[in-house]
């Protein structure tokens, strides 16, 4: 293969990635304004046209890419930052740092007994039993003897515990919190 070929292929792979964040953008895009309950049509004429609807539409089909300026006035348009219209980048690990990456986060999360968070009163349960009361009413699970903590969850409650989530979850089960599943 010559240097003008791997070129070309390289080219052609940073096209095509190109295109696919595009599109990702355009379903950021659509899953916003959808969100707010907006027709293409309603925000044409909310904004005053400056945003036509088959432009839009454009963008949130992926055809066409969205400049950074203009994505700053339709974020402010929907009231959500700019970083909410835009999907994360995947940026590769090297072996080490993906290692060092899955040390720090625990692989799943725990499923807490409610019932014995609720017996407990130190500090640390009062503080275990807020949180979990914020879980609760976001996924509206009021009731139950027991909530899974996803990891996502497990790495916040490490914050406010000051601890690393591994270090949590061997505290959730020295405290007979922790339920197998």
């Amino acid at each position: 293969m010559t240097t003008d070929q791997r070129t070309q292929g390289h080219d052609v792979d940073e096209e095509q990635a190109d295109a696919n964040y595009t599109q990702q953008v355009g379903l950021r895009l659509r899953g916003v304004r959808r969100s707010k309950r907006l027709s293409l049509h309603d925000v044409e004429l909310a904004s005053g046209k400056e945003f036509k609807a088959s432009v839009l539409g454009a963008y949130e089909r992926g055809e066409r890419a969205i400049s950074v300026p203009r994505l700053q006035r339709l974020a402010s348009f929907y009231a959500v930052p700019v970083d909410s219209l835009l999907p994360p980048i995947e940026i590769p690990l090297t072996p080490e740092e993906r290692e060092a990456a899955e040390r720090r986060t625990p692989s799943r999360g725990i499923t807490i007994d409610l019932i014995r968070l609720e017996a407990m009163s130190s500090h640390e349960a009062t503080l275990l039993s807020r949180y979990v009361g914020m879980i609760r009413q976001q996924r509206a699970n009021i009731r139950g003897t027991a909530l899974t903590i996803r990891r996502e969850d497990l790495n916040a409650l490490a914050v406010l515990l000051e601890a690393d989530p591994d270090s949590v979850k061997e505290r959730m089960s020295g405290l007979g919190l922790e339920m197998s599943r």
